[in-house]
């Protein structure tokens, strides 16, 4: 990313991307004591929604929502408008942004592909209804273990359907999160735009059935640019950015997500040990090298369906020059309807030619921000090492009202010569020898826990 790449980019956000997050704060606010109870706030900011979206196909519904919910009639079918409302808002700032993003560093993306949508099934679908309407009606301060357990037997009935496995995911887990935070009354800070997000996306998935996976069969070479670890108490994902090579057409950005469950002792490099299903890829990663693959899944989406039984190892990639050389060539995905949302961005970029001052990276003046905090414990990457690189694979990522670059990896001069840190470079365990020192004399977690495990089988 050059000077004149940044500046575009971290310019003045294109006008109704701040009106628009004002509307959905509103909303979001009024969500917190819930629609049982409206006052004049909650019916200024249902009402700036149906204003936000007057121009559009969902007027109508929209309109006649916020009337309903204002004079008390607290239906599923209106509160799926309204999330559908809030979901459509959201989604064109996501447009907004991820074309500012585009045309800043001249990435070039296929189109979204109109596709039907099947109704959802009923039966469980009434349940997960009428739950969230609980929840919209009680709002989050409302929310206590006995609101929270009434979703029990629904949440086991989307996990016996195969076809429901996502609403399934996302009811569960956010279940649980309200669970933990369970009386919500005597929260400090109530996480309004995350449980919203929750709440609206779990509620339109009610009104869509299972789909047929848009998706195709591809065979070919596979670059890493980088992989960004999400690490939760209980399960942790590594999401790799890479460049696919066909022979036949433009190279193509694409994703491979892995993730396990673990338990939360499972802690920083040994994280890795979990995602053990996928030896090539973790190899490919500490070993940076290509990866052929055959006959795999990729989705319209972008997401490569990983089979480690279909990858070869190939011969040694750098990751900087695949992002210097193939990076600016390679065409990106269309971002699927449900997941137009700006927590939803990332998408990888080279920088250089930067000084890090204040926790950002500043080009010719202009400045972005890197997320120094989330730099995962499971890499060798550090704050200290960051600050004294002089390139950076990166997300750019878009949070709290501006644009962010979370690293993946880095180049830096050590002893008089260039050299660098990747987040996959402990895949297949720490190459730092004081933390290999460290982990070998506190025990393998793992390992320890497979054994306890297996003790408690055998009994």
């Amino acid at each position: 990313m050059l000077g004149v790449q940044l500046a575009e980019l971290t310019a003045a956000p294109d006008t109704g991307v701040t009106e628009a997050l004002a509307v959905i704060d509103g909303f979001d606010a009024a969500l917190v004591d819930g629609f049982g109870r409206i006052g004049d706030d909650a019916a200024d900011a249902l009402a700036g929604l149906g204003a936000a979206v007057a121009g559009s196909p969902l007027a109508e519904a929209v309109a006649e929502a916020v009337a309903a919910v204002g004079a008390g009639s607290i239906e599923p079918e209106k509160l799926g408008a309204l999330a559908a409302g809030r979901a459509a808002l959201l989604g064109a700032v996501h447009d907004a942004l991820l074309v500012r993003f585009d045309r800043a560093v001249g990435r070039e993306r296929t189109a979204h592909a109109e596709t039907a949508t099947p109704a959802a099934p009923g039966g469980v679908i009434a349940g997960c209804r009428a739950w969230l309407q609980e929840l919209a009606i009680n709002g989050w301060r409302g929310v206590d273990h006995d609101l929270v357990s009434a979703a029990d037997r629904t949440i086991e009935a989307l996990w016996a359907a195969p076809e429901l496995r996502r609403l399934a995911v996302l009811l569960d887990g956010f279940a649980a999160e309200l669970r933990a935070c369970a009386p919500i009354a005597t929260l400090d800070r109530i996480p309004a735009r995350r449980w919203a997000d929750l709440w609206s996306q779990a509620l339109l998935l009610t009104w869509q059935g299972a789909q047929d996976i848009d998706a195709e069969t591809v065979s070919g070479r596979l670059l890493v640019v980088g992989v960004d670890v999400h690490e939760h108490g209980t399960a942790v994902q590594a999401q790799v950015h890479a460049v696919l090579e066909t022979g036949t057409e433009p190279a193509r950005l694409v994703r491979v997500s892995i993730g396990a469950a673990k338990v939360d002792t499972i802690v920083g490099p040994a994280v890795w040990q979990v995602l053990g299903e996928h030896p090539r890829l973790l190899q490919a990663l500490a070993e940076r090298r290509t990866v052929t693959v055959a006959d795999m899944t990729l989705t319209a989406a972008g997401d490569l369906l990983w089979v480690d039984a279909h990858a070869e190892l190939g011969d040694p990639a750098d990751p900087f020059t695949t992002a210097r050389i193939q990076l600016p060539k390679a065409i990106a995905a269309a971002v699927a309807p449900l997941d137009r949302h700006p927590v939803h961005l990332g998408e990888p970029v080279l920088v250089e030619n930067y000084r890090v001052e204040d926790g950002a990276l500043v080009i010719d003046g202009h400045r972005l921000a890197v997320e120094l905090d989330r730099l995962p414990r499971s890499g060798p990457l550090t704050v200290d090492l960051v600050t004294k690189s002089t390139a950076c694979l990166g997300l750019v990522r878009w949070d709290a009202g501006q644009w962010r670059l979370r690293p993946l990896a880095i180049e830096y001069v050590f002893r008089k010569a260039a050299t660098s840190a990747h987040t996959g470079d402990w895949a297949q365990g720490p190459t730092d020898p004081k933390i290999a020192k460290a982990l070998a004399k506190s025990g393998d977690a793992v390992v320890v826990l497979r054994e306890r495990a297996g003790r408690l089988l055998r009994k």
